[in-house]
C-alpha cells in the first residue's frame, strides 16, 4: 500500500508561455500539505492537473496508489476552488439531495451538523449568500461525504478570522484517523503555517522546496547586517539575500550556527511568508 495519498513526478504542462516543470511531490497519509506560492506560479495548474480536469504533457500522478485518470479515485476526494458552483436558485437542501445522490458515503447527519455549526442557512437561495457563506457551504460539502482526500485551492479565501479558525480547526481533526490527507494551496500564508505538517513553494512553474513546516520555522532566520560588514558572510551561509542603501538582509538555512558565526550581527526569527517571499523575490546583495 502506498504511504501517500497523492505522488506526483515529473509532472509536465505547457501552455503559451507558462510551463509547468517536471513537478515531483507526495501528500502522505494522515498529513496536510501547504502549497504556497505568487498568482502565476502553477498552484492551481497542478492541482487541475492532480484532479485530471487538465491533461498532462508528461509525468506521472498517482491517488491512493491508483492512476488519477482512474474514475474509482474521485468518490474519496473532496474538492473545494476558490469559487463556489452552485447554482444560485439552489437552495443548502437541494445541494445535500444532489450531493446524496453522487456519494454513496453521503452523511446526513455530519452534513447538519456543520451546517449547524457555521450557521449555513438551508432554505434561502444561495444566489443570496455571501462570498464567505459560500465557502463555508464548498467545504461542507466536500467534507460531508467522509472522502479519505481534501484538496482545497483558495478555500479560505473571503472568510472572516474567527470562522477560519474555526475551519483550520475542523481541517486538523479530519487528519487525525492518519490516514486521510489535505493538500491546501493558499495566499492567507498564516493558515499553513498554523497547520500544515510539510509545506511546498513553487516558483515559475517549479518546485522551489518541499519540506516539513516545522524545520523551517524552527532552523530558517533572517542575518541583518551593515553592507560593509556583508563581504565577511560567507556565500554558502545564505541562501538568497536583499539589500537597501545602508543595509543587507539574507535568508539563513541555520539560524543558530549563523548567530555563533556572525556575533556581529543580528538573526532574527523567519516567518514562512519571510521565507517565501525571499525566495520568490530575494536576489544577491550588490
Amino acid at each position: 500500500m502506498s504511504e501517500n495519498n497523492i505522488a506526483v513526478r515529473d509532472l509536465c504542462k505547457s501552455f503559451g508561455e507558462f510551463s509547468l516543470d517536471h513537478v515531483s511531490l507526495n501528500v502522505p497519509k494522515g498529513r496536510i500539505v501547504g502549497f504556497i506560492g505568487e498568482n502565476g506560479a502553477g498552484k492551481s495548474t497542478t492541482i487541475n492537473l492532480i484532479l485530471n480536469e487538465l491533461k498532462k504533457d508528461g509525468g506521472t500522478v498517482e491517488i491512493f496508489g491508483t492512476d488519477h485518470a482512474d474514475e474509482s479515485v474521485k468518490r474519496d476526494i473532496g474538492v473545494v476552488f476558490d469559487e463556489c458552483n452552485f447554482h444560485g436558485f439552489f437552495t443548502t437542501r437541494n445541494v445535500a439531495k444532489i450531493f446524496a445522490g453522487v456519494y454513496p458515503t453521503w452523511d446526513d447527519r455530519l452534513f447538519e451538523e456543520y451546517t449547524q455549526k457555521f450557521k449555513v442557512p438551508l432554505s434561502r437561495p444561495i444566489g443570496d449568500f455571501s462570498k464567505g457563506m459560500k465557502m463555508k457551504l464548498s467545504i461542507i460539502c466536500a467534507m460531508a461525504h467522509n472522502p479519505k482526500l481534501l484538496i482545497l485551492d483558495e478555500a479560505t479565501t473571503g472568510l472572516d478570522p474567527v470562522v477560519r479558525d474555526e475551519i483550520l480547526d475542523m481541517f486538523l481533526g479530519f487528519i487525525q484517523d492518519e490516514e486521510r490527507s489535505i493538500f491546501f494551496s493558499s495566499h492567507i500564508i498564516s493558515d499553513i503555517e498554523k497547520i500544515a505538517d510539510y509545506v511546498i513553494l513553487i516558483h515559475q512553474g517549479r518546485i522551489i522546496f518541499e519540506e516539513e513546516k516545522d524545520r523551517l520555522i524552527d532552523r530558517y532566520g533572517i542575518l541583518r547586517c551593515g553592507r560593509g560588514q556583508f563581504s565577511a558572510i560567507a556565500p554558502e551561509d545564505y541562501i538568497t539575500c536583499r539589500s537597501t542603501n545602508m543595509s543587507v538582509e539574507c535568508l539563513v538555512p541555520d539560524k543558530e550556527a549563523a548567530r555563533r558565526k556572525y556575533k556581529n550581527t543580528i538573526v532574527d526569527n523567519a516567518s514562512l511568508e519571510d521565507i517565501m517571499l525571499f525566495y520568490i523575490k530575494g536576489g544577491h546583495a550588490a
